[in-house]
């Protein structure tokens, strides 16, 4: 009787306003036809029918623009007060003393370039540009740069490197590890003034651009042109391009579209000499040698300031579906997986998961978002989303596997959004997750890559671990094994945190995991790369950091252990 009921609380609430059924003259019934209740097979071929116009969810010609992003704030206190909440003052390596101090020399150099518009010493301005957006971090740069060419850069670093100045490069400064704000006195090279669109190939899909342009403003152009950035992230409305390019940036549909290694055809980038390389092909196939290119990706400014990108774009398909689905157990989800590659195959865009506590906090902390299921609180919630050219069959899939889904009990209850608000809001429950955890107090902040099998046991862990006052609050990208665990705390404490690390990191490395799936090093992990990487393999990177930039300028600190770095 219980799957009965969910099975109708499913095709009620994606049914609730006929006119988006338009082949069909009269409103559908909720109770119509039941998905999972055992008995559909004694229904008529009309109402079978009246539940095939009633899966009209949403098939729009654009694909929905998600309305939340990471708003920065600037507040905290000096970089080492900072650390004392989040880490030991231990973790960040004294300044180094070959680089030089800042002097107005310097400054009425810089303002040659770029002129004194461009070269920023406002308090206010430096403020925002010194802080990161979790505000866990904070420099304490006097100079902000805003070159608007790529010669504009190449000046800058050649000066730099030759005044053994250390630099920090910046786009939309959304990251969560420390890598985009200085630890010192860096100078602050932002790219955002650099944010044209050079040239998009409708035949090839191919888009050629500035590393300055904000990630939302790509979305935007390309559905005008009737395609889609590979790239989609919370952050869209701040982040830029070249960041995520350096940070090889995951997302929501890299189970769809794959990482930016694939998808990123070229790149400029300007060394720390100031010597630009030109990478910035089109081919999808080059096999001339090295395809260097790929060490400026993910790289987090360390090598390299990323200046330009060519980026492989698919087209938009007009077909688009989400559903908003419980679980009873972390089990089901799984299996809910495997099942949703099996049966949605190439539509299967979005697999993303949350647990009861990222609800709960979610519901609690985010103004204007509810529950899309009735107020019971389930143990675990995925959201589907699919993509694909054919309105019809599409549906027919998604119907074939919800409803085998229910009968199977992987699926215990859920709902379907029949308009783009609806999306809207499915979606901000799960990318407001962030701005929830920040307004509920203190948070610990992981972003791992473990075997899906595993991954909930490392939750489970820590709640035993840990016990009260945390809590631990979980969800992430299930489709590509992607983690974010999150312990929130009343305040910061240096006694949680000898809870957590290193015991999370030796976890996720026993479990033959990575310690950053998609936020990068930064500062926050560069002493911890060796949890996920080989000793041979950190002195290799350690080697083309040496080779690429010999005086270590670029975004010192960051990435490599300090041991390596200095």
């Amino acid at each position: 009787m219980e799957k009965w009921r969910a099975g109708r609380r499913f095709l009620t609430y994606s049914c609730t306003n006929s006119r988006f059924n338009p082949n069909s003259h009269t409103p559908i019934s909720n109770s119509a036809y039941v998905i999972g209740s055992g008995n559909h097979q004694h229904r008529n071929e009309t109402q079978k029918w009246k539940l095939h116009r009633c899966f009209r969810y949403l098939t729009s010609n654009r694909v929905p623009l998600r309305a939340s992003s990471m708003e920065k704030g600037v507040y905290g206190n000096a970089v080492r007060f900072q650390l004392r909440c989040f880490g030991s003052a231990s973790a960040v390596p004294e300044r180094n003393p070959s680089f030089s101090m800042l002097g107005s020399d310097d400054i009425e150099y810089f303002k040659g370039i770029l002129g004194d518009k461009n070269v920023v010493q406002d308090e206010d301005r430096l403020l925002t540009a010194n802080t990161d957006w979790m505000e866990k971090y904070r420099g304490s740069s006097k100079l902000l740069l805003q070159p608007k060419t790529t010669e504009e850069v190449s000046q800058i670093l050649s000066y730099c490197n030759s005044r053994y100045l250390a630099v920090v490069p910046q786009g939309g400064n959304t990251g969560l590890v420390g890598g985009s704000v200085p630890v010192y006195d860096e100078v602050i090279i932002n790219v955002g003034l650099m944010n044209k669109i050079i040239s998009f190939d409708k035949v090839s899909g191919i888009l050629v651009c500035e590393a300055g342009c904000i990630l939302e403003n790509l979305i935007t152009f390309l559905d005008t042109q009737g395609f889609v950035m590979p790239l989609d992230l919370g952050a869209k409305g701040s982040c830029q391009i070249g960041g995520n390019v350096s940070t090889n940036a995951g997302g929501l549909r890299l189970v769809r579209y794959g990482s930016l290694h694939g998808n990123i055809l070229g790149v400029e980038a300007v060394l720390a000499n100031g010597d630009v390389l030109d990478m910035l092909g089109t081919l999808r196939k080059d096999n001339t040698g090295y395809d260097v290119k790929h060490l400026f990706i993910g790289s987090e400014g360390s090598l390299g300031i990323v200046t330009k990108v060519s980026i492989l774009t698919p087209p938009k398909l007009s077909s688009v579906n989400i559903a908003f689905l419980a679980c009873k157990d972390y089990f089901s989800c799984q299996k809910l997986l495997v099942e949703a590659k099996r049966k949605l195959g190439e539509i299967l865009s979005a697999f993303e998961f949350l647990d009861n506590a990222a609800m709960d906090l979610a519901l609690n902390k985010l103004e204007g978002v509810r529950n899309p299921l009735p107020p019971s609180l389930h143990n675990f919630y995925v959201l589907i989303e699919t993509t694909g050219s054919g309105e019809s069959s599409d549906k027919e899939k998604l119907e074939a596997f919800l409803i085998h889904a229910m009968e199977v009990g992987l699926v215990s209850d859920g709902a379907l959004a029949q308009d783009i608000n609806q999306a809207l809001s499915f979606w901000r429950l799960r990318e407001g997750l962030p701005e929830a955890l920040q307004k509920s107090g203190a948070v610990y902040k992981y972003d791992l890559s473990i075997p899906v099998e595993k991954m909930y046991d490392l939750v489970e862990e820590m709640r035993t671990r840990l016990g009260a006052p945390t809590k631990v609050v979980a969800y992430g990208h299930l489709g590509d094994s992607n983690l974010h665990l999150n312990i929130s705390a009343p305040q910061y404490d240096e006694k949680i945190l000898a809870q957590i690390e290193p015991f999370v990191y030796e976890w996720t490395s026993k479990h033959r995991g990575s310690i950053s799936a998609e936020h990068g090093l930064g500062l926050m992990k560069a002493n911890k790369i060796h949890y996920s990487k080989s000793k041979n393999t950190v002195q290799l990177m350690a080697s083309i950091k040496k080779l690429l930039d010999p005086k270590g300028i670029l975004n010192p600190y960051k990435v490599l252990p300090h041991s390596l770095s200095t």
